[in-house]
């Protein structure tokens, strides 16, 4: 099965985290940071957006695939896996700043709410699966 929902949703990702490293990567050319975050309130920021984005992609990825395994391709799912990449640029964004934002909070929100979503709708197919 090609699982082309989890497929386009990976690409995704992949872009995703390249851009968060990207911002990190000019933040430490221009101030000629090789190690660390140098001392820069917003390098370090931008560090934990792109290291936040790596603790709970591959999860959600697993959790993805594994219900459009399931179940197969649906129109939630493809929506719920914009969500989530929206949803991550968000907080990517939120981070920038000093004190807390509505976008980083957002962002951080809309990620556990897919999380728990994805969970329970696992636990849901493996459990109804085996009565039938």
């Amino acid at each position: 099965m090609a699982l082309p929902i989890t497929l386009t949703f990976a690409a995704a990702c992949a872009l995703l985290n390249l851009w968060l490293a990207i911002r990190c990567v000019r933040m430490r050319a221009k101030d000629k940071v090789l190690h660390g975050d140098g001392g820069s309130g917003l390098l370090a920021r931008r560090m934990r957006a792109q290291a936040n984005f790596i603790e709970y992609t591959p999860i959600v990825l697993i959790l993805f695939a594994l219900v459009e395994l399931a179940v197969g391709g649906s129109l939630w799912l493809s929506i719920a896996a914009l969500v989530y990449v929206l949803a991550r640029v968000s907080h990517g964004f939120g981070m920038d700043a000093d004190k807390p934002t509505a976008w980083r909070a957002a962002g951080a929100l809309v990620t556990w709410l897919m999380m728990v979503g994805l969970a329970i709708t696992a636990l849901t197919i493996a459990y109804t699966a085996t009565r039938e």
